[in-house]
C-alpha cells in the first residue's frame, strides 16, 4: 500500500480555495468534495483537503488558527527546477495568492514562499542535489567544535 499525506486547511470559502489550488496545479477528486469539502489532489501520495472552517471544527477541540495572523504550518512542495519554483508562485499570486517573504538563492538551493486565499502558507523549492552535497559536504556538523 502507498504512503499517502492528507493536508487538511481550514478555509473560509470552499469554492474559492478550490480554484486557488486549481490554479496552482491541483486537481479535484470529486469522490471525497462536497459544499463542505473539498479533496485537492497535488500527488498520486498528496492531497490537501480543503473544509470549511465549521466542518474543520468537528475534527478538532483546538482553536482555528487566523493563519494570515498566525503560523502553524509552512508547507514544502518541492519542484523540478528554479522555473518550476517561479512559474507555481506566479501562479498562485495571479490566483489571489500573496508573496509571504523574498526569494532565497542559496546556490544550491532557490525557494519562495507564498500564501493562499487563508494565509496557509507554501514554500516551493528546488533543489540541485550535486551542488547541496558539494557545499554541504564541506560543513563541519552541526555543535561541532
Amino acid at each position: 500500500m502507498t504512503k499517502m499525506i492528507f493536508v487538511n486547511l481550514p478555509v473560509a470559502d470552499v469554492a474559492k480555495a478550490t480554484a486557488f489550488y486549481e490554479a496552482i496545479g491541483c486537481s479535484q477528486n470529486p469522490m471525497f468534495s462536497n459544499e463542505q469539502a473539498s479533496a485537492m489532489v497535488w500527488s498520486d501520495a498528496i492531497s490537501f483537503m480543503l473544509l470549511d472552517r465549521a466542518f474543520y471544527s468537528t475534527f478538532t477541540t483546538k482553536r482555528i488558527i487566523d493563519a494570515k495572523a498566525e503560523s502553524g504550518v509552512l508547507i514544502a512542495l518541492s519542484q523540478d527546477s528554479r522555473a518550476a519554483v517561479d512559474a507555481i508562485t506566479e501562479k498562485a499570486l495571479a490566483a489571489g495568492g500573496r508573496e509571504a517573504r523574498e526569494k532565497q538563492d542559496l546556490g544550491f538551493m532557490y525557494g519562495r514562499a507564498f500564501e493562499d486565499l487563508d494565509g496557509h502558507t507554501f514554500e516551493p523549492a528546488f533543489m540541485d542535489m550535486a551542488a547541496a552535497e558539494q557545499t554541504m559536504g564541506h560543513q563541519e556538523p552541526a555543535g561541532a567544535k
